[in-house]
């Protein structure tokens, strides 16, 4: 077995590797730039080199400073994640001229599948079904438009060495074709130094469903299931689960005995993921193979037991797979959670900055549960705009799915991030959306159900009456201990009350709280009421309780006469007052928000590719003002309205801060 690899990557993938390489007794090896330079998995290495600046196409991706990171410390062996050098041929050629093993697949199947048009070709002649679209390279706009139009739209354009959703639109008519392809060669240029496109009839109603394949260098080859990821915004993954809800017994055979004759036919060693599009009817047609490992993996692992970086590791060394296809079997359900550093409610634009608060759930494995948090960040840390915004993948498991996901809903509550913007909110929102806990979704389900975008979680009734009893009773904890300590010693109820008016939501609940050693009793008016048990305190930002015996989490923030709270994806701002206080509340007037409608202002931190009007430059609704790049992403600002440009206060290649103007308006 190997002695020491090198983790050609950064983030929650290398210390994901680093944890299974420690548990083979395998040194590591970390390389970081200046923006990692106090990164976690370079805290979690044996080793770590340093390869250059923040930029990823200054530092890891460039292979000649891998290279001699691997020479400097002796590595024998690499693992290179994914996205980066992940599946570039010339790194794994470059490794296997210094002897140095690639823990990955042969670099003719990296080039064979690596390539999305010879890719299809290849998954053609092997029996694997496939989606119309153009195979040959697309020169420029015009043909890209002509092109588009013979296959009939919509289409969807797509970079020939892409993935994780860098360079991919989906066109439905000339124009989008035309602006699509140019942004999608760009996007392809800069995260993969290569800006060939081609274009595939896009499929109505799809679902995305992966087969993860596993293969040696002795024959045998394996498929453990499938993983489903329709749950996407901008063709990037944001939840996935394993199995898939929509899979019968049969499909999932079909599609893994494809999947595996695929690999087969490029001589595949190591693990790798098939992808497929399945329509309505089961129909399922060929993707892309990814010949590396997935970000979703651990839902695999969960349901079948497998380490798949282990497996990695030791096809890699040589070794022949232990398991066979009847050894698989499928064990519950699993779910996965990407948790991004981006703004929800400014149409999920990308955030950064330091890590205030960062306290994940506590991971647990058992018969019954597991929860699990692949992370790469730590509290105090910052968040780089120069990387992809992935803060970390929190999983759960459990024997069925709505055991799962109701396991994913305590977690998801449980996760404190405090610093920047993130989805956390959006996650819980997808968790309770009957569309998704039926299994009824598509990979347009965010564009369906938000097509505004999205501006927050309101909650039921129900659930709106338990917040309201649990900041009921935790006010008057609170209230118990302000007195204490102004010295307003004497009985409780005497002293704070025990009316009060609860508002959150728009809502206003006058309770009675009754309490005891054991809790209390909020009483509504009508009668109604709710036991609350808890040991919160104030000052804990997470409160742990029970209502009428079920779980409730809340992340709790004090404000002037209540709590900011969030739970179930809503964020609230809770008031607990008396009935005098709420009735003088009533009669204050709303502080409005200040007008921002004839300014265009950067929605996140990042740099100015192009700007596409001058000042006296009348535009039109939806007409492109401008492109900011931000986390390897381009960001078209467009025009919200019909207007004049008063004022252009920036220009290509500059950098901005959240908020800062781009340009006026009349």
């Amino acid at each position: 077995m190997f002695k020491k690899i090198l983790i050609a990557n950064r983030g929650e993938i290398a210390c994901r590797v680093i944890k299974t390489a420690r548990a083979m007794g395998i040194e590591t090896v970390a390389i970081y730039s200046d923006a990692d330079r106090n990164a976690l998995h370079v805290k979690m290495a044996d080793e770590a080199v340093h390869i250059g600046p923040a930029p990823a196409n200054q530092s890891y991706i460039v292979i000649d400073k891998v290279m001699e990171a691997i020479r400097a410390t002796g590595a024998e062996a690499v693992h290179p994640g994914y996205g980066f050098l992940s599946e570039n041929p010339r790194f794994a050629q470059a490794l296997e001229a210094a002897g140095v093993a690639f823990i990955g697949p042969p670099v003719k199947a990296i080039e064979a599948m690596g390539d999305k048009i010879t890719s299809k070709k290849i998954a053609q002649e092997a029996g694997v079904s496939t989606v119309p679209g153009y195979m040959g390279l697309i020169g420029d706009a015009d043909e890209a438009v002509k092109i588009a139009g013979e296959i009939g739209y919509p289409v969807m354009i797509k970079a020939s060495a892409g993935g994780g959703g860098k360079g991919m639109r989906i066109a439905w008519d000339e124009s989008e074709a035309r602006e699509g392809f140019q942004s999608s060669k760009n996007e392809a240029a800069s995260s993969f130094g290569d800006d060939r496109i081609f274009i595939e009839k896009f499929v109505t109603q799809p679902r995305h469903i992966e087969i993860q394949v596993l293969c040696d260098a002795h024959g045998n080859g394996l498929y453990l299931g499938e993983r489903e990821c329709s749950i996407q915004r901008r063709n990037q993954k944001v939840i996935e689960e394993a199995p898939s809800p929509f899979l019968d017994a049969e499909t999932r055979a079909a599609m893994g005995e494809q999947a595996v004759a695929l690999a087969r036919a490029v001589g595949y060693t190591s693990a790798g993921t098939v992808e497929f599009i399945v329509d309505g009817e089961r129909n399922f047609y060929f993707l892309e193979m990814n010949t590396r490992l997935q970000v979703e993996h651990p839902v695999t692992e969960l349901i079948t037991g497998v380490d798949l970086v282990e497996q990695m590791i030791r096809v890699a060394n040589g070794e022949a797979l232990t398991l066979s296809q009847e050894d698989v079997t499928l064990n519950g359900w699993a779910m996965e959670c990407r948790l991004y550093a981006e703004d929800p409610y400014r149409n999920f634009l990308p955030s950064i900055g330091r890590l205030t608060r960062y306290r994940p759930p506590e991971e647990v494995a058992d018969a019954t549960r597991a929860v699990r948090n692949d992370t790469g960040v730590f509290e105090g840390g910052e968040i780089s705009m120069y990387y992809d915004p992935m803060i970390a993948k929190l999983c759960t498991w459990a024997p069925s799915r709505g055991e799962a996901i109701s396991e994913m809903r305590l977690a998801l509550d449980a996760f404190e991030v405090e610093g920047i913007g993130h989805n956390l909110p959006f996650l819980s929102a997808v968790m309770d959306h009957p569309k998704f806990t039926s299994g009824n979704m598509t990979t347009a389900f965010i564009a369906e159900e938000w097509p505004e975008g999205f501006d927050g979680v309101t909650l039921p009734e129900t659930s709106l009456r338990a917040v309201a009893a649990a900041a009921a009773a935790m006010y008057r904890v609170a209230e118990i201990r302000r007195t204490r300590i102004s010295g307003r010693m004497g009985n409780h109820e005497r002293v704070i009350g025990s009316d009060w008016v609860v508002s959150l939501q728009g809502q206003s609940y006058p309770v009675t709280v009754s309490a005891d050693r054991e809790g209390a009793t909020v009483t509504f008016e009508g009668g109604q009421s709710h036991r609350v048990e808890s040991d919160w305190t104030p000052g804990q930002p997470l409160a742990r309780l029970s209502i009428d015996g079920a779980p409730l989490l809340l992340k709790v923030a004090k404000i002037s006469g209540g709590f900011a709270v969030r739970t179930r994806g809503a964020q609230l701002k809770v008031h607990v007052r008396t009935p005098r206080q709420a009735e003088l509340a009533a009669l204050m007037p709303e502080k409005q928000p200040p007008d921002t409608s004839k300014l265009l202002l950067c929605p996140m931190p990042g740099l100015i590719v192009k700007v596409d009007v001058e000042a006296g430059q009348e535009v039109q609704e939806g007409q492109p003002l401008c492109t900011v790049e931000a986390m390897k992403m381009e960001n078209i600002l467009r025009a919200e309205r019909k207007g004049v440009v008063a004022k252009v206060n920036a220009e290509a290649g500059d950098s901005l801060a959240v908020d800062d103007v781009i340009m006026e308006f009349e």
